[in-house]
């Protein structure tokens, strides 16, 4: 992408947060001086000042030629669910605290903005999954997710039984708290608390990963990421939940089966140039220390 077709950016911020004012007029200056047309979400026009219009998030997305996300790693995986059928990119920068996903720190905004106009941006895409709840042979609902699907029992910490199928063929049936089929991005959030292994977000594969599993054998799992992955379920004593990114779930149904696949769209992220995913590890996760 080159300077010229950058015409329209979206500010896509996490509601709430201290820094937005200092932050947001300076970065919509900025973008006006080089004649390019703003949108703000609603905590952007918040921190914006008096007659900013705010826009959806959704529309923000599908109209912006770049999105800038200001906050923290939920706040882009909200930024990632938003895109519908366009891949646009997005240029994470971390107001949060580890900001693992969002590795550019507010320091290096307008360079690596500079570096985007300029044509001189790498950019990574992310591999996002697909997850339907399918009901009585009907798709009940339906979203995406940058990180991973988890099912699970969300009032209480108990076994459940989940047969799962990949590709079509059984691979065996997991005695667990719950299961999460991640991405390789997702790779570094729930799955790795619960003992799956990092995946170098170029991999394209699905991690399925037990929750405090009961058989020792139990191991997480790494499958072809054009694999369709369908998981059933043993009705528990509490209300089962799908959860995507730990943002949205949908409550199950005892005969409900839950279909996962490689969404077509993926997330294009702008990254900085001089740092590498290893260097991202060592800095957030503390990777290779002693």
């Amino acid at each position: 992408m080159t300077e010229s077709s950058i015409h329209r950016a979206g500010l896509f911020c996490k509601p709430g947060n201290a820094n937005l004012g200092e932050v947001v007029p300076g970065l919509v200056q900025w973008l006006d001086e080089r004649k390019i047309e703003v949108f703000l979400d609603e905590a952007a026009a918040q921190a914006a000042g008096p007659g900013a219009k705010a826009t959806s998030r959704e529309k923000l997305v599908a109209d912006s030629d770049l999105v800038i996300v200001l906050g923290g790693d939920g706040t882009l995986l909200a930024a990632a669910r938003a895109m519908a059928d366009r891949e646009v990119p997005m240029l994470p920068v971390n107001l949060g605290s580890l900001g693992f996903l969002t590795s550019v720190k507010l320091s290096e905004l307008y360079e690596m903005l500079e570096l985007f106009l300029n044509g001189k941006h790498r950019i990574n895409l992310r591999m996002m999954l697909q997850a339907e709840v399918l009901r009585g042979g009907a798709q009940k609902h339906g979203a995406r997710a940058l990180n991973e699907a988890v099912v699970n029992q969300a009032a209480l910490a108990r076994l459940m039984d989940f047969d799962v199928h990949v590709a079509g063929s059984h691979i065996g049936r997991y005695r667990a708290d719950g299961l999460i089929v991640a991405t390789p991005t997702g790779s570094t959030a729930y799955s790795l608390a619960a003992g799956g292994p990092i995946v170098h977000p170029a991999i394209d594969a699905f991690l399925i990963t037990p929750i405090c599993p009961h058989m020792l054998t139990h191991r997480p799992l790494v499958v072809p990421g054009d694999s369709k992955i369908e998981i059933t379920f043993s009705p528990g004593d509490e209300p089962v939940h799908l959860t995507l990114d730990g943002q949205m779930g949908f409550e199950l149904e005892p005969r409900d089966r839950i279909s996962i696949s490689k969404s077509p769209i993926r997330v294009p992220l702008v990254r900085p140039w001089k740092k590498t995913y290893f260097e991202v590890l060592r800095e957030k996760l503390r990777w290779g220390e002693r």
